[in-house]
């Protein structure tokens, strides 16, 4: 049986595979979705083989807004103390300073929920958590370095995938496959599935400031800034302050023109407490241009695989909640399919139910996204003097009946989404 020769990429037709490892589930990509659905099968005694492309989870640039919707999840299975004993930061009150004055969004210290906050902890903690509960299950496979670049395919149906390793190639065949390997996802490539953009892109310069004698006081774990221009937003990460710097699309070459003291200046005109932190940006090697824009695939599926988290729907990073809808799709993914794994199946309706139910939540969010980033931040990034919230805006965040809706929307989305008892009760003994 050789691989369907359209789904080959960067590899040539004749290498020889040092083994075939048989699984239930290939799950590819070590992302939070990735590896919180592997946690959940192997939990429940299903076989999983996690296929990770990097020796490790430490990289730059992941999102690292754990919300209280994945709280809920962790709670469910007992993880959400170990969680709390990671070093984080809480986030309840975010706070933007505008030409008339601070201005709050939302507050999650409102909401009916164990865990009214958002907790800032690097992802690559969370991953390392989340690898070491599903290693302590016998029917979990880790392999780091795995570079997936074939799916295996028979009379239309995914069977698995090859992937090459610093040894050689090697073959995993699964009942089913699941592509959660992010943005730039290499199996959504492999299977022919394209994802269309869902709001127009922007640009973000990303940098750490250091903390100094005087620190500007951030209660609800994060500041931000609008003027001139400019969007200007700070994280308390502890012993430093994660920045943002929001900039018009392909505008990074004018700014880096114009010189280190201009990107300070603004910084300053922003946020005048920030002045003596910009200070220290003397390198434009210290700061990270990303290129933002969200995607969403009109089908997440084909018989043997399934696409999950960023892989299936690319995220704005506005509201923070990449990770959230990620581990939400995980969950429904294990709800749905848990019983048909369990058996040794999976049905193109099981996979196509997982889309079903995950569809209008992401939709609305990424509209949501959308609308903002179209009306709010563009705005705010063509305009060429004081930044104002309107005065019916912040009146509405004062009602009643509104004030939690944005809240509800960041913390849970349309609706909570929770794991089943049927998957929680069927567990498996661990090592």
């Amino acid at each position: 049986m050789s691989a369907d020769p359209s789904l080959v990429s960067s590899a040539t037709a004749t290498e020889s595979v040092r083994d075939v490892q048989e699984t239930t589930c290939c799950v590819v990509g070590g992302g939070p979705a990735g590896v919180f659905l592997s946690l959940i099968l192997a939990r429940q005694g299903i076989r999983v083989t996690l296929l990770e492309a990097h020796k490790d989870f430490d990289r730059e640039f992941r999102g690292d807004t754990v919300h209280p919707s994945t709280l809920e999840i962790l709670d469910q299975i007992g993880l959400t103390e170990r969680l709390h004993q990671l070093r984080h930061v809480k986030v309840s009150s975010p706070t933007i300073v505008a030409a008339n004055g601070p201005f709050t969004p939302l507050d999650l210290r409102r909401l009916k929920t164990r865990f009214p906050y958002i907790l800032l902890v690097e992802q690559r903690l969370l991953l390392d958590l989340l690898t070491e509960e599903a290693g302590k299950y016998p029917n979990f496979r880790l392999v780091m370095r795995a570079n997936v670049l074939k799916l295996v395919e028979e009379n239309g149906v995914v069977r698995g995938v090859r992937y090459q390793s610093p040894d050689g190639w090697h073959e995993v065949r699964a009942n089913l496959t699941v592509g959660a390997d992010g943005r730039f996802s290499m199996v959504r490539h492999l299977a022919g599935i394209e994802p269309v953009k869902t709001s127009p892109p922007m640009d973000v310069l990303w940098f750490r400031l250091p903390r100094l004698p005087g620190e500007p006081t951030a209660p609800g774990g994060a500041l931000g800034g609008l003027a001139r221009g400019h969007l200007f937003l700070v994280l308390d990460r502890n012993d430093y302050w994660q920045a943002a710097y929001v900039i018009t699309k392909g505008s990074y070459r004018e700014l880096r023109a114009q010189g280190l003291a201009a990107l300070q200046k603004s910084i300053a005109e922003i946020d005048p407490r920030f002045a003596p932190h910009a200070a220290h940006l003397t390198d434009w090697n210290q700061c990270s241009l990303l290129s933002v824009e969200s995607s969403f695939c009109p089908r997440w599926y084909k018989p043997g695989l399934l696409l999950i988290g960023d892989a299936a729907h690319v995220m704005s990073p506005i509201g923070g909640v990449g990770i959230n809808y990620a581990i939400q799709d995980a969950v429904v993914a294990a709800n749905v399919l848990s019983d048909a794994l369990w058996n040794g199946r999976a049905d193109v309706r099981d996979l196509e139910e997982v889309q079903r139910q995950r569809s209008l939540p992401t939709r609305f969010i990424q509209a949501v996204q959308a609308f903002l980033q179209k009306n709010v931040v563009a705005n705010v990034l063509t305009s060429a003097g004081p930044v104002r919230i309107p005065l019916i805006v912040r009146f509405l965040v004062r009602v009643p009946l509104l004030r939690d809706v944005p809240a509800r929307l960041i913390a849970f989305g349309l609706w909570r989404v929770r794991l089943d008892d049927s998957v929680l009760s069927r567990r498996l003994s661990i090592r």
